[in-house]
């Protein structure tokens, strides 16, 4: 473990308050099974005042082991409270493992001064914080990262000007870049944007009016989706008016000023510190995680990927064990000097269809791209179209837009799904392969190619893998979405990324390409005139044709890694 500064070894010694991590901490923290063993008890300083960039009081609770020693820092900077789940996962859990925990409310949340702002104080704020940390007699100098989803973005915050002392960081089911969160090629990511109004504005406040305002969310989630306009229309199921939520919906162009400084992406490009990511293939914010790992690696930087069969959430509920664990030698790793607990390859991922692991030495690892076509009568063939012809067409109307099913939510609606009530819809196509006779390994990005024509001018496309047993329950894999414009009756080509897998297809399972025209609420629906879907009141349907020259594309395997 490295030294501590010379400054900090000149202070006084720190003497540990007595204070026990919370009640609550300690009986959730009895719960879990599957985790390491204890190496300290953790003791708890609560409410402490670090200053802010701008002065302003950031409410900090500190957690620690109770022993003798030096022991380094971990930083969780969270808009989302101090409580259940953060003080037992992040700081109880680590402090029993030999870290000093700082976890943090973001300025104007949690009891923190000044008001939240959806991006711009973190990394400030995180300079701010560390500033304060040099001046504490137990900081020995040594510091680290970790924490999901926003407590992501404050990791990449703090590594666009990262201290000296930062030496590891994990980012689980992490952020950098919230445009993409809420906006996809032009259209709208509805539910997105309500599941981060509810969790920002009410979560901090602790869990009872947390769970008040999810329920009332989910009661007139209905009315708050199918609005027109649908601008301000979520306000009876938030509770109030959100002016950074209003700002999100007035800007869905990622080059509008608006989002200037938003997107931390190339951070990943410069970043000399060791960094872990962890995401799950049904994770919202899969994709960001995908984006990280590859600027990391093509930048030759030290980094780690982890990817489970979890959403956004479940990777923190039933993958806790195995993100907890691994998140933890990484750390202790980079921190303790101690890499016992590393795993031997860069990558781990869980492959579906077989529900296994495989060590991977890279992401995606080296596969070749098979395309599938679709051909009348709803089947999928490996053999290419002659011509340019239609194969079917149909109908969607945004006044009964094709509902959303599963697939990378941030909801508790995330994740696989039958999809058999989706596909007896009208306004969806689907194209069966035939039953595989050997398995196929799908590993690495899966994407398509459509070419389609409108009576509008105006379309979305909703593209999904679904895999087919042999009962025909027809579950989801992977999705993507894309909006276009056409004119007349001549088709436009339109790619359509789909997300990453690794999965197996069983033999005797089939492959369906599944395509219609929205995921309501996922994506706000596309009106059909042209309008900004959140200002549209006139909904005009659309008839859209699909023609043979469109593809699927899949990352395929012959055998096992």
């Amino acid at each position: 473990m490295p030294s501590r500064t010379p400054d900090a070894v000149a202070r006084p010694a720190w003497v540990p308050p007595a204070g026990k991590p919370p009640l609550s901490a300690r009986m959730l923290r009895a719960t879990w099974r599957g985790l390491p063993a204890k190496r300290h008890e953790a003791g708890w300083e609560p409410g402490l005042e670090v200053p802010a960039a701008d002065g302003s009081p950031l409410i900090t609770d500190h957690y620690f082991p109770r022993a003798q020693g030096d022991f380094p820092t971990l930083l969780v900077r969270s808009p989302y409270g101090r409580g259940l789940p953060w003080s037992p996962q992040y700081g109880l859990l680590f402090a029993e493992q030999g870290f000093h925990v700082v976890l943090q409310s973001c300025r104007g949340t949690g009891g923190s001064g000044g008001d939240f702002d959806l991006w711009r104080n973190e990394a400030a704020d995180g300079r701010a914080t560390v500033s304060w940390l040099r001046e504490q007699p137990w900081f020995d100098g040594t510091l680290g990262t970790v924490g999901p989803s926003y407590l992501g973005y404050v990791q990449w915050a703090l590594a666009v000007e990262p201290p000296p002392e930062l030496k590891a960081m994990v980012v689980q089911v992490g952020l950098h870049d919230p445009h993409a969160l809420f906006h996809t090629d032009g259209a709208l990511r509805l539910e997105n944007l309500l599941a981060v109004g509810v969790g920002m504005t009410y979560q901090h406040q602790g869990m009872a009016p947390f769970l008040k305002a999810t329920l009332r969310l989910r009661r007139r989630l209905r009315d708050a989706t199918a609005a027109r306009p649908l601008r301000r229309a979520y306000v009876p199921a938030l509770g109030r008016e959100l002016p950074w939520l209003d700002d999100v919906m007035a800007h869905p162009d990622a080059k509008d000023p608006y989002w200037h400084g938003a997107s931390l992406a190339e951070v990943a490009e410069r970043l000399a510190v060791p960094t872990a990511l962890v995401t799950g293939w049904q994770d919202a914010l899969a994709d960001q995680t995908f984006e990280q790992y590859a600027r990391l690696r093509a930048a030759g930087r030290e980094t780690a990927l982890l990817v489970g069969p979890w959403t956004h959430t479940s990777a923190l509920q039933q993958g806790w064990p195995q993100v907890f664990g691994e998140s933890l030698a990484w750390l202790r790793a980079h921190l303790h000097g101690d890499p016992s607990g590393l795993r031997p390859t860069a990558v781990r991922v869980h492959v579906g269809g077989e529900n296994t692991w495989r060590d991977l030495d890279d992401w995606p690892p080296p596969a070749a791209a098979t395309s599938w076509y679709p051909i009348t009568g709803g089947h999928l063939t490996r053999q290419a179209p002659a011509d340019r012809t239609p194969v079917t067409a149909f109908r969607y109307d945004p006044a009964d837009p094709t509902p959303s099913l599963g697939g990378q939510l941030l909801s508790r609606t995330a994740g696989p799904r039958d999809n058999a009530t989706l596909e007896a819809r009208d306004d969806v196509l689907t194209f069966t392969g035939p039953p595989l006779t050997e398995p196929m390994d799908i590993l690495g990005a899966v994407s398509a190619r459509l070419s389609v024509s409108t009576d509008t001018g105006h379309a979305d496309v909703f593209t999904r893998l679904c895999d087919v047993d042999p009962q025909g329950r027809s579950v989801n894999i992977c999705d993507g979405f894309g909006r276009l414009r056409t004119t007349g009756q001549t088709p436009s080509q339109i790619g359509v990324p789909m997300s990453a897998t690794a999965h197996r297809f069983p033999v005797g399972h089939r492959i369906r390409w599944q395509i219609s025209a929205g995921a309501h609420p996922r994506y706000a629906r596309n009106p059909g005139t042209g309008e900004p879907p959140v200002d549209a009141t006139t909904f005009t349907p659309a008839h859209i044709t699909l023609h043979t020259d469109s593809a699927l594309t899949l990352p395929t395997r012959s055998e096992p890694v």
